[in-house]
């Protein structure tokens, strides 16, 4: 098997370990972000593939990485989702809409 993706900062040495020759680098900040978003899409796909805790945490773990990157903090998203909550609603009475 072979890919071309962000991993976890260990994976390298645990590849290394089990005899397997890899070639990493470090990505500049516009490689890196990009990365983000195709691991994200990654880990939401394995998600809906699989809905388990270890795909949630996997998901959780790249959006921890977005919000450094993006230099967002938890509790700013967290005011944003609560005031867009507020005026919109949550997903809580899982209402489907069909719009005409």
């Amino acid at each position: 098997m072979s890919y071309y993706k962000l991993v976890r900062d260990k994976i390298p040495e645990i590849i290394e370990a089990k005899g397997i020759n890899s070639i990493s680098h470090i990505a500049d900040n516009e490689e890196y972000e990009s990365a983000l978003m195709d691991k994200l899409k990654e880990e939401v796909a394995e998600f809906i593939e699989d809905p388990c805790k270890e795909e949630m945490a996997d998901i959780m773990e790249v959006i921890y990485a977005i919000l450094k990157q993006k230099q967002f903090s938890f509790n700013d998203i967290e005011v944003v989702r609560k005031k867009k909550t507020k005026e919109r609603g949550a997903f809580e009475k899982k209402v489907i809409a069909f719009i005409k």
